[in-house]
């Protein structure tokens, strides 16, 4: 999975979850021309430039644990998806089976505004 934006940390990923967002109604317009792009789903997330391409929307937010990170990300481009990283000083292996239970607790508890999410994809899974 490839990341998007910029992180804080420059630790690599050692898990991840895609978990697939609710529908959204489609925009009333009031105007003609094209719709209004979509914002971001939670409140959290920040703008993250991407420095390739300047025109990508793309949102993160990023939080600190003891000894790795937490990243969501979302991408107005897919905005069906949001992206959970566990970024960790992990070289060539994955997040510890002991960490991915309190890494999947700390999504849970970020995206419990938007309801239970289903999992697209995962790696590990729990």
């Amino acid at each position: 999975m490839g990341s998007l934006g910029v992180s804080r940390t420059r630790w690599p990923v050692a898990a991840w979850i895609r978990l697939t967002l609710p529908t959204r109604p489609p925009p009333v317009m009031l105007t003609g021309g094209p719709p209004p792009l979509p914002g971001p789903p939670l409140d959290l997330l920040v703008p993250n430039p991407v420095p390739t391409d300047p025109r990508r929307r793309v949102f993160s937010f990023e939080e600190d644990h003891d000894a790795w990170v937490l990243r969501l990300v979302w991408d107005a481009e897919d905005p069906g998806i949001l992206e959970a990283e566990y970024r960790a000083p992990i070289y060539g292996g994955r997040a510890p089976a002991t960490e991915v239970p309190k890494f999947w607790a700390a999504v849970k508890r970020l995206v419990a505004p938007l309801g239970p999410l289903p999992v697209e994809s995962a790696d590990p899974r729990p």
